[in-house]
C-alpha cells in the first residue's frame, strides 16, 4: 500500500509539472469598436460618411452610435477605433473650438482645425488615443479639403480617404474612381474630385453597401454629411443589420 501511494504521488507530481501554465489576467486599456469612415473632397463641397454600428469582438453594442461630429459650420470630424477614446477626443476638440470662437469672434478654419487635431493627437503620443480620424471641411478658398491621420497625429491633406475596419475593402475602390495628383505637387495641379456632389454621395453609398456585406463591424446605417457653400445637410442610408 505504501508503495502504491508513493507511486500515485509521483505520478500526480509529474502531471502537475507537465500541465501548461495558466495565463494571468492583465489590464488591456484599448479595444476596437469597429466601424468605417469615408471622406471625399470636391471643388466646392466635401462629403463625410460613417456607419453607426459599435461592436466589440462578435457582439454588437449599439446600432445607432454616430461617429461624426460637426466642429464648426464648415468642418466635420469622423472617428473610428476605440469609442471611449473617440468620444474623449471629440469632446476635447469641441471645447477648443468653443474657446476659439469666444476668443476671436469667429469660427476656426478647416486648415487650422486640422493642425489642432494633429497637435492634440501628438500631445498624447505616449499613451495615445486609439482612434483613426478623418477631418473634412471647406477651406478659405471655398474648396473641399480632407485630412487623414494616424493615431499619433501624422496627417496629410488629400482629396479622399478612408479609415476603420472596412478600409481594406473600400480604399481600392476609391483609388480606382478618385485617384488624382497630390495637392502637394509643384506646380500645383488639380487634385479635387471633379465629379458632382450627387455622384460623390452615390459613390460613398455604394462603397458602404459593399463593405457592409463583408465586414461584420460595418453596418446598420450610414450617416452622410455634405458641406458646401449653402451650409450642411445630413442624410441616413440603411445598411445590413446582421
Amino acid at each position: 500500500r505504501a508503495r502504491a501511494a508513493l507511486s500515485a504521488a509521483r505520478a500526480g507530481a509529474r502531471r502537475v509539472r507537465r500541465s501548461p501554465p495558466v495565463a494571468g489576467m492583465g489590464f488591456e486599456p484599448y479595444d476596437n469598436s469597429g466601424g468605417t469612415c469615408i471622406a471625399v473632397a470636391g471643388e466646392e463641397f466635401v462629403v463625410v460618411a460613417a456607419d453607426t454600428r459599435m461592436s466589440t469582438g462578435f457582439n454588437i453594442l449599439s446600432r445607432n452610435h454616430p461617429k461624426t461630429l460637426q466642429l464648426s459650420e464648415r468642418c466635420v470630424i469622423a472617428t473610428s477605433g476605440f469609442d471611449a477614446d473617440a468620444k474623449a477626443l471629440q469632446k476635447h476638440l469641441k471645447a477648443d473650438h468653443v474657446q476659439y470662437r469666444q476668443a476671436h469672434g469667429k469660427e476656426m478654419g478647416c486648415v487650422a482645425a486640422a493642425q489642432l487635431l494633429s497637435n492634440t493627437l501628438y500631445f498624447k503620443r505616449f499613451f495615445p488615443y486609439y482612434t483613426f480620424n478623418l477631418l473634412a471641411g471647406i477651406d478659405k478658398e471655398g474648396k473641399g479639403a480632407v485630412f487623414t491621420y494616424d493615431a499619433v497625429g501624422s496627417y496629410e491633406r488629400t482629396n479622399y480617404s478612408c479609415q476603420g475596419t472596412g478600409r481594406a475593402l473600400i480604399e481600392s475602390v476609391l483609388d480606382n474612381q478618385l485617384k488624382l495628383p497630390s495637392p502637394l505637387l509643384v506646380p500645383k495641379q488639380q487634385s479635387a474630385y471633379g465629379g458632382s456632389e450627387g455622384d460623390a454621395v452615390d459613390l460613398v453609398k455604394d462603397a458602404f453597401a459593399s463593405a457592409a456585406e463583408r465586414d461584420i463591424y460595418t453596418g446598420d446605417q450610414v450617416e452622410i454629411v455634405v458641406i458646401n457653400k449653402d451650409g450642411t445637410r445630413r442624410e441616413l442610408m440603411e445598411l445590413k443589420r446582421d
